[in-house]
């Protein structure tokens, strides 16, 4: 299945390079509507497993360590790369303070005057996004399901919800999602935080 992300990835990467601009504003519409239809489906295969909700409930407030460990480990990568690349530790902070949310940690940036910075934001969260589609079979295969969390950051509840849910279990999925939620709640907090 990872081959096949690449692929198409790829083959994508290239239509878009020679597409005129009126079909890619219809693309962006028909990719909103498609991730509808994956969360839909992606409820109505939690809701058959009766199980699931009550294996959360039991957790209680320990849900919320995952998207804790997520934030913290995001925010040391930035602090290592700002020191890596010698770029201001707050700036690095602000970059992957946005989780995997790539749409709006770009603008928050950017309109913060710090173009440089949102389009480095922009970037590193479309290759997160695009990695964790790739590193989900590998993470859960040869580490656990939960692990498959981590990287997808706040797509944890949006794109990367499906493939979690394929390769993991239903209360994995759950908790993935309340991962998702929580960091994409907190993201504005944090990226204004580190401005």
């Amino acid at each position: 299945m990872s081959i096949a992300i690449l692929i198409v990835l790829a083959l994508g990467i290239l239509g878009g390079m020679y597409m005129p601009m009126e079909i890619a504003a219809f693309l962006d519409e028909a990719s909103s509507f498609m991730l509808l239809i994956l969360l839909f489906s992606v409820g109505i295969d939690l809701g058959l497993n009766r199980q699931v909700f009550s294996q959360v409930r039991q957790l209680g407030f320990r849900i919320l360590l995952i998207p804790l460990g997520v934030i913290l480990g995001s925010l040391c990568g930035g602090a290592i790369a700002a020191l890596i690349t010698q770029m201001h530790f707050k700036e690095g902070m602000a970059i992957t303070a946005g989780l995997g949310w790539y749409s709006l940690s770009g603008i928050i940036l950017t309109n913060a005057g710090n173009p440089v910075g949102g389009t480095i934001s922009f970037l590193s969260n479309v290759f997160r996004e695009m990695l964790t589609f790739i590193l989900i079979p590998f993470l859960v295969k040869y580490l656990n399901s939960y692990s498959a969390i981590a990287p997808a950051g706040a797509t944890a509840m949006d794109t990367t919800l499906g493939m979690i849910s394929k390769h993991t279990d239903g209360k994995t999925a759950v908790i993935a999602f309340m991962s998702g939620i929580t960091c994409t709640l907190l993201v504005p907090v944090l990226i204004q935080f580190f401005l």
